[in-house]
């Protein structure tokens, strides 16, 4: 079950309560029983492994291949550039 933080209008405190999806949220303030609302939090997201960023590259299994892949595309091979 997730737990919920809420924040009391009046009295400013904060507190959790364990609930369930399909319960209601807590509407009073268990110290003086003021308007409490429940406090949002961004979630993180975190993203593993490679080929997220637009500087990865993907690896190539043979290098000769990856050579022939840049010629084509107007790219300079290593051979080029060596003269």
């Amino acid at each position: 079950m997730p737990i919920y933080e809420y924040e009391c209008g009046e009295c400013q405190l904060r507190f959790e309560r364990k609930q369930s999806f399909d319960e209601e949220p807590v509407a009073m303030c268990p110290q003086c029983q003021g308007k409490a609302r429940r406090v949002l939090h961004s979630i993180p997201v975190i993203f593993k492994g490679s080929g997220f960023y637009v500087t990865d590259s993907r690896k190539h299994a043979n290098p000769e291949e990856h050579k022939e892949t840049e010629k084509s595309k107007g790219g300079v091979s290593e051979k080029e550039k060596g003269k």
